[in-house]
């Protein structure tokens, strides 16, 4: 065997391999994003939602809240379009190099031939032993990444209408945009002030579900409401914000499952911010600053006491266990909000750096 000879089956050997780390690493990224049922940060999915998330963002930098609201809103639906295409590319670049390094052949035809096997067009084929195993197992592949999206989206859509569901009801509670005042003096007014707990309890099960579909589903943390002023993370903040000034500030009897709520909601959004590898502190303690000041505290005792509402006299004690529970979130709550491009809402997304001078002009 002449060096010429032997240079050729080293170099077809190495175009062989490169095509089955193609075909390989695509088929692992699209195992992990539409199999695997938990949140693992798959590069090519990555790579993918940050490239088109960089020119949506581009678009609606300078566009008015509803402007942006309409864009984005196409953003992850777009994205999940583009995903199955960009796989079946990949693993259409693959084979091309598989059917090369098998029998080399003018591109075009390589082409040609790894197009009609991936997408089972049938109207080129090599009658080669080799060949046709590479074109069924190619076929073969092709329909099955179909099949994944076909189950995926079903899935992806379900619990984003439970999560909606959830966000509209909170709504009727806590108005639009919510706020803590609103919601518990509707709460007062019903007279339910102190039978919440199967609030609390149902916004615990409504955490425990976000915290594992929108890391298992990552696409769901930019499926917007149908309603451009509504957000999941909005309603997430306002539900912890509730809970912890009826703990801290009114004059009730105490409700553990309001501190359980807090936990679940803030271990939730952790567990979120960690997929997209948002920063935040994990052990926070009583005295570091939060977003909200003493005196926005002091406005909602205020237009409270003004209802009627029973509230504990001791100010001072209250707003120490209000930032208290605040701090657990107060980083990962607008953190997620920036990255969302959440609806203006108070003590939410207008503390975030994007939304924080519209905010102040409204």
């Amino acid at each position: 065997m002449d060096v010429n000879s032997t240079g050729m089956i080293v170099g077809r050997t190495a175009v062989f391999l490169i095509g089955l780390f193609i075909i390989g690493s695509t088929l692992i990224g699209a195992i992990k994003t539409f199999i695997l049922p938990r949140g693992v940060n798959v590069w090519l999915t990555r790579v993918v939602f940050r490239s088109i998330s960089l020119f949506f963002r581009l678009r609606v930098r300078r566009a008015t809240y509803e402007e942006r609201d309409r864009i984005m809103a196409f953003f992850p639906p777009l994205t999940l379009f583009l995903m199955p295409m960009i796989l079946l590319v990949l693993i259409l670049l693959g084979y091309v190099l598989l059917f090369w390094a098998l029998e080399p052949r003018p591109l075009p035809e390589l082409f040609y031939l790894s197009g009609s096997s991936l997408l089972t067009l049938g109207y080129a084929s090599v009658n080669t032993p080799g060949s046709k195993l590479l074109e069924f197992s190619e076929a073969m592949i092709g329909l099955v990444l179909i099949a994944m999206l076909i189950a995926y989206l079903p899935t992806m859509y379900s619990a984003f209408s439970r999560r909606e569901t959830a966000v509209v009801f909170w709504e009727a509670r806590a108005g639009a945009p919510p706020t803590v005042a609103q919601m518990i003096a509707r709460s007062y007014r019903t007279g339910e002030l102190e039978r919440l707990r199967d609030v609390w309890l149902a916004w615990q099960t409504w955490f425990a579900e976000l915290e594992e579909s929108h890391t298992s589903l990552s696409p769901l943390v930019f499926f917007r409401s149908p309603q451009p002023q509504r957000s999941w993370i909005t309603a997430a903040g306002n539900v912890m914000d509730s809970a912890a000034f009826m703990l801290a500030a009114v004059d009730v009897r105490f409700e553990p499952q309001a501190a359980f709520c807090i936990r679940a909601g803030f271990l939730a959004l952790r567990q979120i911010a960690d997929f997209f590898n948002l920063p935040y502190e994990p052990n926070p303690t009583a005295d570091l600053p939060i977003s909200i000041s003493r005196y926005e505290f002091e406005a909602v005792c205020d237009a409270l006491a003004e209802q009627n509402v029973p509230l504990k006299l001791d100010r001072d004690q209250a707003w120490r266990d209000f930032a208290g529970w605040r701090v657990n979130y107060d980083d990962v709550l607008l953190a997620l909000a920036a990255l969302t491009w959440a609806p203006f809402a108070p003590w939410i997304s207008d503390r975030s750096a994007l939304n924080r001078t519209a905010a102040e002009k409204r």
